[in-house]
């Protein structure tokens, strides 16, 4: 069995990847549980998982070099997956420092303790955000990416640069891997899908920033697994750059009349001035992973807002049932 460490594993995406991977690998799971949003999501993610003979938790932070190294020292591990992240492009108040820390520091730690354990498989979760403010999409690889306008794109361009320095000065398996708007059940509740099904179904007023034509390549998060899993499977040069991405754009308009048509109640809009730090549009060039990954999504915008706003009314049921 390979032994996979998962940083940032009690996340959304963390937990779908180690339940893809659970029942076939030894998975050893790192999360600070940060009060970013309540820590009892991420808790609940993975409470299925703690049982596990082949499921080891450390409540560590990827900062910390030395709580980091400790699980370096007790496990065997073939292959790193760091998802931990600040994230945001609208970064809260006197936390920008977070950014720098987590995303860079904290990458940088990964990357010294995969040289010095001699772990030759590093994926790496970047992110869109990286491309910054450009009309001439769709976005690809080989384009620069050196006018980011949200601190979160520049220290996530900063880590992709490290980990291009570490693949060619130790000789470490490389995949960054930017990931377009991911969204489905568990999705982080700070996150456009969730917060507008929750003030919806609470027929409080959502606002609405722009005037509902910016676009995203709303990415479903099953897919967004795929391509991870093909990732680490990916050996045939030692760097590469994959965009995770549905190649297809979607007006937010459109994306909350999906929403309040599934939940059956009519949105309340409040529209807002556009924030900084927002793209008015993000779009992937998918045809380098489909080509090298043979990455395939399959999971529609329709199809995908339906499945994430059942999971949300079945998790609204059980709160109302534990507040009864």
């Amino acid at each position: 069995m390979k032994n996979y460490l998962i940083t940032g594993g009690a996340g959304f995406i963390g937990s779908h990847l180690i339940n893809k991977l659970i029942e076939s690998s030894n998975i050893i799971c790192v999360d600070n549980f940060s009060d970013y949003y309540d820590p009892q999501i991420k808790r609940n993610n993975i409470k299925d998982f703690l049982n596990k003979s082949n499921f080891n938790l450390y409540e560590a932070d990827i900062t910390d070099f030395d709580q980091l190294k400790h699980v370096f020292e007790a496990n065997k591990i073939d292959c790193i997956i760091n998802l931990a992240a600040s994230v945001g492009v609208r970064p809260l108040p006197n936390q920008e420092k977070l950014y720098v820390q987590t995303n860079i520091d904290g990458t940088f730690n990964l990357l010294e303790l995969a040289k010095e354990y001699g772990i030759k498989k590093f994926i790496q979760a970047s992110s869109s955000s990286v491309y910054g403010e450009r009309t001439d999409g769709p976005f690809n690889e080989e384009m620069k990416i050196d006018n980011p306008i949200s601190l979160y794109a520049a220290t996530k361009a900063a880590g992709e640069h490290l980990c291009y320095s570490y693949s060619h000065l130790h000789n470490i398996n490389m995949v960054c891997l930017r990931f377009f708007t991911v969204y489905g059940p568990r999705q982080r509740p700070d996150m456009a899908i969730h917060k507008f099904a929750r003030l919806i179904a609470e027929n409080k007023p959502i606002q609405m920033y722009g005037d509902g034509t910016t676009k995203r390549d709303y990415t479903y998060v099953e897919d967004i697994i795929q391509g991870i899993i093909k990732s680490i499977e990916y050996d045939k040069t030692s760097f590469e750059i994959f965009n995770l991405g549905s190649s297809n754009t979607v007006e937010l308009a459109y994306l909350i009349s999906l929403i309040d048509k599934n939940l059956n109640i009519r949105a309340i809009v409040q529209q807002q001035p556009t924030q900084n730090g927002d793209v008015s549009i993000t779009c992937a060039d998918i045809s380098k992973a489909q080509r090298l990954l043979e990455y395939a999504p399959q999971v529609s915008i329709e199809q995908g807002v339906e499945s994430f706003i059942n999971w949300f009314c079945k998790i609204e049921e059980k709160d109302v049932t534990k507040k009864m």
